[in-house]
């Protein structure tokens, strides 16, 4: 009788435990994507605010900046010009032909002047952390380059901020971030880094899906 009773707790025990298993291996995937998901849109928003501050950086000083401290200092200080274009033409006599000709010009007029910091972020501060990755634990920055590149004669700067995703999900289950790190989809985060920008072409785009920026808007 001993035995029999014995035999059933071991089928119990065994049952419950590929129970689980079955259970973790459904279940680990699905928490694993909304984990992801949920870091990677705290990582992509912060990256578009570098992105923000870059192109800003660049409409103002002509290169993009290749370092924090330098482009959160420009958001302190930086300041913008308003200008107005305008068409406008006048008579000019032509010595060719000995006429006055219609000569069309644009006029640019200095409207005033605006605080980037003003501009772009108004009261919040949070652009003086635009550095760290914002997951809690990782204690990492960004990376950041910057750099004037010769694109079909023309001298054009260019920048690349990333994350390894292994940063971003350094708590993760190994063989399911593992597989996250070959990912090759139209609709995923290709490699295994987020990275905006790029150092060999002129873009100033991330290779994350559109998926995430719509998800931004809502």
């Amino acid at each position: 009788m001993n035995k029999k009773r014995a035999l059933e707790l071991f089928l119990w025990v065994l049952s419950i435990f590929f129970a689980t298993q079955i259970y973790s291996s459904i279940n680990g995937p699905i928490k694993f994507n909304q984990v992801k998901n949920d870091r990677y849109t705290m990582v992509i928003d912060r990256l578009k605010d570098i992105r923000t501050a870059q192109i800003a950086h660049k409409d103002v000083n002509g290169f993009y900046a290749n370092n924090f401290d330098s482009l959160v200092s420009f958001i302190d200080t930086g300041i913008f010009t308003l200008i107005e274009k305008r068409d406008s033409s006048y008579l000019e006599y032509n010595r060719t032909y000995r006429i006055d000709m219609l000569k069309e010009i644009e006029i640019v007029d200095t409207l005033g002047f605006v605080s980037v910091k003003d501009s772009l972020f108004g009261d919040n501060e949070s652009y003086k952390m635009m550095a760290v990755v914002p997951i809690d634990g990782t204690n990492s920055e960004f990376s950041i380059k910057a750099d004037i590149i010769d694109k079909n004669g023309y001298q054009v700067p260019v920048f690349e901020v990333k994350i390894q995703k292994n940063i971003v999900l350094f708590d993760q289950n190994k063989d399911l971030l593992d597989q996250e790190n070959k990912i090759i989809s139209v609709d995923a985060v290709n490699g295994p880094e987020i990275i905006l920008g790029s150092m060999t072409d002129v873009s100033t785009n991330g290779n994350w899906p559109t998926f995430f920026d719509a998800k931004n808007k809502e």
